[in-house]
This record gives C-alpha cells, sequence and structure tokens, in this order.
C-alpha cells in the first residue's frame, strides 16, 4: 500500500471514483450550477489548485483531480498519450453526470484539456489555459532528444536540491506558501510506487510532444481564455528553441478562433500560485461573460 502518496494533506475533502479499474482521487467544492473542472500539469497534483479553489468557489463548482499516476489516484502504468487522459477525464465526467464543463488546465494539464475540447467539443463550454503545453513545435530530431533525455531513471534518481532547483525555475521568484510542493515531492521518493510516478512523468513528456497540439488550434470551438507568466522559464524549451514565452503564447492564441491571451509580468510557469489573485480575477470574469 503506498503510504506517501495516500497520506498527502490536502486543503479540501478527498473523494473517490473508480475508472477502469483506476481509483481516482478529486476534490469537489462550492456549489454553481456553472462548473469548473480543473487539470494539473506534469508530475503535480491537486493542491496546485488551493489558492484558486479557496476563491473560485464562492462563485463556481470547482473541481481538480488527480490524474492517474499523480497524487493520491491510483499508479497504473500507462501510455501517457493525450488521448488517454482525455478519455479518463470523459469518464470521470460521466461518472459525476456534470455537464457543460469549463475545464481549466496548467501546462501539460492545457494539452489535456485542449484534447478533450476538440474530441469531445460539447461536452465543454469555456477552456482556460494557463502556461500551456501543445502550443510550443517540435521536430523529429528534437523529440528524440527530449525522450533521451527523460527517461524513468533521470526523475528517480533527482536529489533534493535538483527537486528543489526544479521548483525555483518555475517560478519569477519562489513565493514561501509554495514550499508544500518541494516538500511533498521529497517525501515521494519514500513511496513503493515512486517508480510508476516517474514512468507516468516519462511517457506524460512524450505524449505530449509527440501530439503537438498547434495545428488543431485552429479547430477549437469554445470561447479560450489564455494566460501565460512573461518570464516562464520552462515554455519554451531553452535549450532547444531561441525565442520568448511571449511568442509562443501569442503563435498559439492566433490559431485559436475565439481566444483571449493575457501576459502575467514577473511570473513564471505555476501562474496560478504565483499570480493567484489575478489569474483567479480572469478565470472569475471570464466564466461569468465579462471578459467577451
Amino acid at each position: 500500500m503506498p503510504t506517501i502518496f495516500s497520506n498527502l494533506e490536502y486543503p479540501f475533502e478527498t473523494k473517490f471514483t473508480r475508472i477502469n479499474n483506476c481509483r481516482m482521487a478529486y476534490v469537489d467544492e462550492g456549489k454553481s450550477d456553472k462548473v469548473i473542472l480543473f487539470i494539473h500539469g506534469l508530475g503535480s497534483y491537486i493542491p496546485a489548485w488551493k489558492f484558486n479553489i479557496t476563491e473560485l468557489k464562492r462563485n463556481f463548482r470547482c473541481i481538480a483531480i488527480d490524474l492517474p499516476g499523480f497524487g493520491k489516484s491510483d499508479k497504473p502504468i500507462h501510455s501517457g498519450k493525450m488521448e488517454y487522459y482525455s478519455k479518463i477525464i470523459l469518464s470521470f465526467i460521466e461518472n459525476l453526470h456534470l455537464r457543460k464543463v469549463n475545464l481549466v488546465g496548467h501546462s501539460m494539464g492545457g494539452q489535456i484539456a485542449i484534447n478533450c475540447a476538440l474530441s469531445f467539443p460539447k461536452l465543454f463550454d469555456k477552456l482556460v489555459l494557463i502556461a500551456s503545453a501543445g502550443f510550443e513545435k517540435f521536430t523529429k530530431e528534437e523529440i528524440q532528444i527530449i525522450k533521451n533525455l527523460t527517461k524513468p531513471e533521470s526523475f528517480l534518481t533527482s536529489d533534493e536540491t535538483q527537486i528543489k532547483n526544479n521548483f525555483n525555475m518555475s517560478f519569477f521568484v519562489f513565493p514561501p506558501e509554495a514550499n508544500f510542493l518541494i516538500q511533498d515531492r521529497i517525501r515521494f521518493t519514500e513511496d513503493e510506487l515512486f517508480y510508476n510516478y516517474c514512468i507516468a512523468i516519462s511517457n506524460s513528456i512524450a505524449g505530449m510532444i509527440e501530439q503537438p497540439a498547434f495545428q488543431h488550434l485552429k479547430d477549437i470551438k469554445q470561447k479560450t481564455l489564455i494566460i501565460f507568466g512573461k518570464d516562464d522559464k520552462l515554455i519554451p524549451n531553452k535549450y532547444l528553441h531561441d525565442t520568448t514565452t511571449e511568442t509562443i503564447a501569442k503563435e498559439g492564441t492566433k490559431q485559436i478562433p475565439n481566444a483571449k491571451l493575457f501576459l502575467l509580468n514577473h511570473c513564471g510557469h505555476f501562474v496560478q500560485i504565483e499570480k493567484s489573485s489575478e489569474t483567479n480575477k480572469l478565470i472569475k470574469d471570464f466564466i461569468s461573460d465579462e471578459l467577451y
């Protein structure tokens, strides 16, 4: 029994549902006909949304999930493909009998949200893409380079210093209130299913870069809010692409027929934490039809 993952401290009551023999953790806060479903990023989990759900549950029903392989959800070995995650989201929505869901995705969660909107357009009302993956394009050679560098063993051997450095890279200035991200990630290494978690990360990276979303953005029907931190150090990939986050964000936004882009100054990849107040206001106004 994985004791570390299952005993993580979550800011909201944790509930569970079973999808394809996988027990999935989720939280469900607030009461409203307007539903927001939050999809976390690579290697992340429900608590990454705590500063957003705490505020937005006053106006909306806020649901956040732990994807298979992450957080308190089961750790099956899976493909990490975007279609796999999209079908999980579809089954989750069906299990909870949700209708006209507003999807909010961070990083990998943004690319999953894009795939969901394209695959099952009638289920979703609006999209919010926060520091979304899928906008950046990679050549076959670049894809192979990334896959070679992100095998499960690469994450299995990360020490405490590397973990801290990785999270510092995800922020413009690392805020003390985000320290739980580092502490939990260090604790993950003690769990008996930690290797499965590392496989999920590795497979998910391959799933993202092997199925870039850029060429399909033009087919998104939903109104879309896009938020990036101008100082994102992860998008674009600084080792492979000599361009800026702003360029990537603007190029992607232009492809989506009905999209608005907001670039936040002095902000890194974890936009929803580093600029939670600004992010919450943008989401609230967008879902409430005050941005259009």
